[in-house]
C-alpha cells in the first residue's frame, strides 16, 4: 500500500469517528497536488431527514474562503491599471464613509483587514446598506496600525469590483476565476437555484447557549447572499482546482508579482501567522504555507496548502464547525507526500479529563448561593441539586455543565497569581476563600437597565446577553465567549479587550427601568422576554 493509500484509509477512519462523536451531518474533503487531484472523499449526509448522502457533486457554502476570490479579482484589475491598491476607497466608491480622525482608508487596508472598521454589521444580511451604514460607526485606529478582521470591509471590496467593472459580483467571479479554472460546478453567489444542489446547512437546536453534541441538529436559516466577504458554493473537487491554482502561485489568473501581494506578510495576527490579501500565511517545518477558513449559517470550511511541497487540502462541512479536521488532514497528507511516517489519528475527544482538576476544587460563594467542586484525579465534579455533575472542558478555564440550571452559559474561572480564585456563570460571580480582592463594587445605577437578553433577525448573530458582574458590564455570546463592555461616554460603550477595537454598543428606549434596544456596531437588537 502506498503512502497516499494509507493516508486515505486513515482519513476514512478518522472522519467517520469524528462524525459519530460530534454528530456532524456531512463532510467532503479534497486532496490535491499542484499537478493533479489526488482524491475526493465524502462522508455523512447532505440531507439528514431524507438520508441523502454527500457525494462528490454536493455543493457546500465556503464562506470566508471567498475573500481570496475577491482579492484575486481586484489584483487582476490592478494588473490592468484599473485599480490603485493604495488609493482611498472613496476614489472608487464615492459614497463610502466612516467616522474617523485618521487618514483615509485605502484598498490595501481593506484587503489586509487593517482598516480599523468594525467586524460585521449584518443589518440587511446582504446589501449595500451594510456598507452605507458604516457612516454611523467609527474606526478604532489609524489604518495599517493593527489587524482586525472585518467582513464588512470585504463587502465594500465586492461592491468596488462591481463599480469598476460595471458587472455584477457573480459575473466578475465567474468570468475571471471560475471559468478559467474550470470550476463549472461552483456558484459565485448563493441563490434559490443554488439551493437545489446544495447540502442542507445545519445548526444546533438552541441558538442562545453553548452547543453540545446531545443538542439535535436542525436545518439552519436559509438566506441568499452575493457579497465579496464570502458568497460562493462549491464542490470539494472544484475547491481542489482552486487550491491547485494557489499551489502554482496563481498561474492562469494572476502574475507572480500579484501572487506575492496575495500572500504578502502584511501584518502579523497571532500564532506566528500573517495576513496578506484574503489569505493567512505561515512558516511550518521550514515550508511556506497558506490557509483560510470559512463560516456560513449552517456551513463551515477550510483550506490549507504547502507551497514548497505543492500539496493542499480543502474541507467542507454542512454544519458550523470543522473541528480539527482541516489541520489534521493537511498534516496527514503532507507526511504521505514526503513518504514519511503518517501521524497517528488524534485521540478520541475526552472532554471529562482535566489535567489540572485540583486547581478548581473547593467551594465558591455568591451570597447564599454556593458552588462545590471536587477533584478526583483528572475528573472535576460539581455537586448541585443532589447530583454530581462531571464538568466538560471547553478551553482555558471554561467548562460546560450538563444541567438545566447551567445551560445558558459556560462555567468560567478567574485566576490571581496563577491560582483559581473565582467562578463566573453568566451574571453570577462566586468567590473562593483564596480571593483577596474587593467584594463591593461601585457602578452607575443606570447600567442595571442594560442587563438582559437581546435578539435580532440576523441569522449570523441572532442574540446575545448583557451581564453586570463585579461592577462591570460584559457581553456574552451564545457560544459562551465573553467580551468586556467599557464606558466611552453617556450610554455608548466599547466592546472588546483591546482599546483599539472599533466595536461599540449603545443602549436606548428605556421603559420601566429596562433598555428595550441595543445597537451593536450598527445592528439593532431588541430586548427578549427570555432570561
Amino acid at each position: 500500500m502506498t503512502s497516499f493509500q494509507s493516508a486515505f484509509a486513515r482519513l476514512d477512519r478518522f472522519v467517520e469517528r469524528k462524525i459519530k462523536e460530534a454528530r456532524t451531518a456531512g463532510v467532503a474533503i479534497a486532496v490535491t497536488h499542484r499537478k493533479k487531484l489526488l482524491g475526493v472523499c465524502t462522508y455523512g449526509f447532505a440531507d439528514v431527514a431524507a438520508r441523502k448522502p454527500v457525494t462528490p457533486k454536493t455543493l457546500f457554502e465556503i464562506g470566508s474562503i471567498g475573500k481570496s476570490f475577491t482579492a484575486i479579482a481586484l489584483l487582476q484589475l490592478h494588473e490592468a491599471g484599473k485599480l490603485d491598491l493604495h488609493a482611498p476607497v472613496t476614489r472608487y466608491l464615492p459614497w463610502f464613509q466612516v467616522q474617523s480622525q485618521y487618514e483615509p482608508i485605502t484598498v490595501h487596508h481593506l484587503l489586509s483587514h487593517t482598516s480599523g472598521l468594525v467586524r460585521s454589521p449584518d443589518i440587511t444580511s446582504d446589501s449595500r446598506y451594510d456598507v452605507y451604514a458604516l457612516r454611523e460607526t467609527e474606526t478604532g485606529y489609524a489604518p495599517g496600525a493593527h489587524f482586525r478582521y472585518s467582513d464588512v470591509g470585504y463587502r465594500t471590496l465586492g461592491f468596488m469590483l462591481e463599480e469598476i467593472t460595471g458587472q455584477s459580483y457573480a459575473d466578475v467571479i465567474r468570468t475571471r476565476i471560475l471559468d478559467p479554472l474550470g470550476m463549472r460546478a461552483t456558484d459565485p453567489v448563493i441563490t434559490h437555484e443554488t439551493r437545489r444542489r446544495l447540502a442542507v446547512g445545519y445548526q444546533r437546536f438552541y441558538d442562545d447557549r453553548p452547543a453540545h453534541p446531545t443538542h439535535p441538529l436542525v436545518p439552519a436559516t436559509w438566506l441568499e447572499t452575493g457579497t465579496g466577504d464570502g458568497s460562493l458554493a462549491a464542490t470539494a473537487a472544484d475547491m481542489a482546482a482552486y487550491v491547485r491554482m494557489l499551489l502554482n502561485r496563481g498561474r492562469g489568473l494572476i502574475s507572480e508579482a500579484s501572487f506575492d501581494l496575495l500572500t504578502e506578510r502584511v501584518i502579523e495576527t497571532e500564532g506566528e501567522e500573517f495576513y496578506g490579501y484574503g489569505l493567512w500565511t505561515s512558516e511550518d517545518e521550514g515550508h511556506r504555507c497558506f490557509n483560510h477558513g470559512g463560516g456560513m449559517v449552517g456551513y463551515s470550511s477550510g483550506l490549507m496548502g504547502d507551497l514548497d511541497l505543492g500539496l493542499g487540502v480543502a474541507v467542507l462541512v454542512n454544519e458550523t464547525n470543522v473541528y480539527e479536521l482541516t489541520p489534521y488532514v493537511f498534516k496527514l497528507f503532507r507526511a504521505a507526500q514526503r513518504g514519511g511516517r503518517l501521524p497517528p489519528r488524534p485521540p478520541a475527544a475526552d472532554l471529562f479529563t482535566v489535567d489540572n482538576a485540583a486547581d478548581y476544587a473547593g467551594t465558591y460563594r455568591a451570597g447564599r448561593k454556593t458552588l462545590s467542586l471536587t477533584a478526583q484525579g483528572k475528573q472535576l465534579t460539581l455537586k448541585h441539586a443532589g447530583e454530581r455533575i462531571r464538568l466538560e472542558k471547553r478551553g482555558g478555564d471554561s467548562f460546560f455543565v450538563k444541567h438545566p440550571d447551567f445551560a445558558l452559559f459556560l462555567l468560567r474561572f478567574g485566576r490571581a497569581d496563577g491560582k483559581v480564585v473565582e467562578a463566573l456563570h453568566g451574571p453570577d460571580w462566586y468567590a473562593h476563600k483564596r480571593y483577596t480582592g474587593p467584594t463591593n463594587f461601585d457602578y452607575p445605577k443606570e447600567w442595571e437597565a442594560y442587563v438582559g437578553h437581546y435578539r435580532s433577525n440576523s441569522p449570523w448573530l441572532s442574540n446575545f446577553r448583557i451581564a453586570l458582574r463585579k461592577g462591570a458590564l460584559a457581553l456574552i455570546y451564545p457560544d459562551g465567549t465573553e467580551e468586556p463592555v467599557t464606558l466611552v461616554k453617556d450610554n455608548l460603550f466599547q466592546v472588546g479587550e483591546k482599546a483599539h477595537w472599533p466595536e461599540r454598543i449603545r443602549f436606548d428606549s428605556l421603559v420601566n427601568g429596562h433598555a428595550l434596544r441595543a445597537n451593536l456596531s450598527g445592528q439593532d437588537y431588541y430586548r427578549a422576554f427570555t432570561p
